[in-house]
């Protein structure tokens, strides 16, 4: 498992300012729980920088955050808030918010965490699959109009040397460009022939 040293930062970070803000002694008025939009906000960032730190499979990514952040975190920082004496109390509401907020997150990093592994798994196999030829990708730019239809010009399949010799016809005439000088004055040597014969 890789470590990814930008969203461990993001969490230190958040980490320290979340705690910091929830275990130090009150300082920021309270307006009628108007608290509980700040816990949700919190926990939502704490859980997405979180989940992305490990690179590992999704399943296990969802376990980690599940048991670090929504049961640990979530519960825990309300717990060491009634503990310590910093005037603060333990408030079952707060827990309930930072489990949204921390669901939320996870919830959202999943799913994406699955669309990412399922568009990298399709882009690795997507000409070895059979029958996805006509099919039309529009994420990828595709159009459904192929220039072919648009113009309505459809190109010969070219012939091989023995089909070419198959179809030769002896008396179609030489198709020899007229400027050439060398080929040019054996046509009209061969036409002056031609003519002469005849009359």
């Amino acid at each position: 498992m890789r470590v990814r040293k930008t969203f461990a930062a993001a969490f230190a970070a958040l980490f320290c300012i979340a705690a910091f803000l929830g275990l130090a002694p009150q300082t920021i008025p309270a307006y009628k729980q108007s608290d509980k939009v700040l816990h949700t906000v919190t926990f939502f960032l704490l859980t997405l920088s979180f989940y992305w730190i490990l690179e590992t499979s999704r399943r296990r990514a969802v376990h980690i955050t599940l048991l670090a952040c929504t049961a640990g975190l979530s519960i825990g920082s309300e717990v060491a808030q009634g503990l310590l004496p910093n005037g603060r109390n333990f408030d079952p509401y707060d827990i309930a918010a930072n489990v949204i907020g921390s669901g939320g997150a996870l919830a959202i990093c999943s799913w994406y965490h699955k669309r990412m592994l399922e568009r990298r798994r399709a882009a690795k196999t997507y000409n070895l699959v059979p029958g996805e030829e006509g099919e039309v990708d529009v994420e990828l730019g595709e159009t459904i109009h192929r220039e072919e239809q648009e113009t309505g010009v459809v190109e010969a399949a070219e012939q091989t040397v023995t089909e070419q010799l198959d179809n030769w016809d002896e008396n179609a005439e030489d198709w020899e460009d007229p400027d050439d000088d060398m080929t040019g004055k054996a046509a009209s040597l061969s036409g002056n022939l031609k003519k002469a014969t005849m009359d």
